[in-house]
């Protein structure tokens, strides 16, 4: 295997929750990340889902998913002997990567102008809910208060209630992958110069970027875009036409355009109904390449949306997306977690992992790297227990096993 893009770089992962993702992305690549937690372990170790149920700091799949390819030591960076601990392994760095409130790390003489004068090139990146700066800067926020306040949460959900955040918490995973990206940057400019920067992220904003088009609405319609559930949105008869269907095992996708964009997908679509008798006179003489879907009323497209919801409870959804495929429709299956683990495509492109558990004495499957190239490797290193490598990379440090101990035992590591 070739060299990996990040390999000989040492990343030193001070976040919680809000930035896991960056030094997972970083791991990755290749770079030594080294997860510094207090003594006693992150408190994110107790975020579940859990292991078989156990409820144990060392068995969150939380923990797990997001902390993969690290080393991991303990170290309370609020102590003085911690301070000057960290500022060795600094020394030692590429990157440090935080998700403290603004101004912790330089309380405590570990910001980025004290680390800059230890190492010149040293990249600090600092994932935050709102920034360094602004009026919000100092404030706390959860995913589902970032989720509002980039804007998603108004575009999801049906119309007819109020707004939903997407189950699973997404604004700390856009916000670590933005970090990730932001400190490629900052390593890209430091390759040429040879000097570190600060990389400072907002979760709000970098969540923001996932709003993709809605922005757009306001220049070019004057109209804010709305969340219109299973329904497209947007159009200018303010009808609203499903996109998602139920079908006999789960539901599938299938947008229906106007004009000569859908004209080629209606007509295969149609004509399947009509080979298993689900459609009437009307439905049969659309003009597909003329039919205006900004200018249909909601009485006619009800009428042709009942039919169509007929023919999808006919079908599972491997067949809809089969068939699909051989008739040249526009039709995707909505996986499930279970479609997803036996999808053919993600096993063919042996995307899934097996981790090793030692300690579990069991192996458990993983996704696998965010990009295929011909640099990276697809194993993985499952993720660190609490204080795992504190003897193997404080030794590399100089300390001794004896110094280590009393060091322990004064609350330091």
């Amino acid at each position: 295997m070739h060299q990996l893009p990040l390999e000989g770089y040492r990343v030193l992962d001070l976040t919680d929750e809000k930035g896991f993702s960056c030094g997972c992305i970083l791991g990755d690549l290749g770079a030594d990340v080294i997860k510094v937690e207090p003594p006693g372990g992150e408190p994110s170790r107790k975020i579940g889902p859990f292991y078989k149920d156990i409820v144990d700091p060392e068995k969150s799949l939380y923990w797990f998913a997001y902390n993969t390819n690290k080393r991991g030591i303990t170290l309370n960076v609020e102590t003085r002997d911690g301070q000057e601990m960290f500022k060795k392994l600094a020394e030692t760095a590429h990157f440090v990567i935080e998700s403290f409130s603004p101004g912790y790390m330089k309380s405590l003489g570990l910001g980025y102008s004290k680390l800059s004068q230890i190492n010149p090139a040293i990249i600090l990146t600092s994932v935050t809910p709102f920034g360094q700066t602004g009026p919000y800067s100092h404030y706390k926020a959860s995913d589902i208060v970032e989720m509002g306040m980039c804007g998603l949460m108004y575009l999801c959900g049906d119309p007819d209630r109020p707004p939903v955040r997407i189950s699973f918490p997404q604004a700390y995973l856009h916000a670590g992958a933005e970090a990730a990206v932001g400190t490629l940057i900052a390593h890209y400019y430091r390759e040429s110069t040879g000097e570190g920067q600060w990389v400072d992220v907002s979760i709000q904003e970098a969540a923001y970027v996932a709003t993709m088009n809605a922005p757009l609405f306001w220049p070019l319609e004057k109209r804010p875009l709305k969340r219109a559930g299973a329904w497209r949105t947007g159009l200018t008869s303010g009808v609203l036409q499903r996109q998602i269907w139920q079908c006999k095992d789960g539901h599938v996708n299938m947008p229906i355009y106007g004009g000569p964009v859908g004209a080629k997908t209606n007509r295969a679509l149609t004509e399947w109904m009509r080979s298993e008798e689900i459609t009437d006179d009307f439905l049969q003489s659309i003009d597909w390449p003329n039919f205006d879907m900004a200018t249909v009323d909601q009485e006619t497209w009800n009428h042709i949306e009942r039919l169509m919801e007929r023919f999808f409870l006919n079908h599972s959804k491997e067949e809809l997306y089969g068939q699909g495929l051989k008739r040249g429709l526009m039709i995707y299956p909505v996986y499930t977690p279970k479609d997803i683990a036996e999808d053919a495509q993600l096993e063919a492109r042996k995307y899934w992992i097996p981790v090793e558990h030692p300690e579990l004495g069991e192996t458990i499957t993983y996704p696998g790297v965010f990009a295929k190239t011909s640099l990276l490797s697809q194993t993985k290193r499952r993720a660190p227990l609490i204080g795992e490598h504190n003897q193997e990379i404080y030794q590399e440090l100089g300390f001794t096993t004896d110094e280590l101990l009393n060091l322990e035992k004064a609350g330091v590591i």
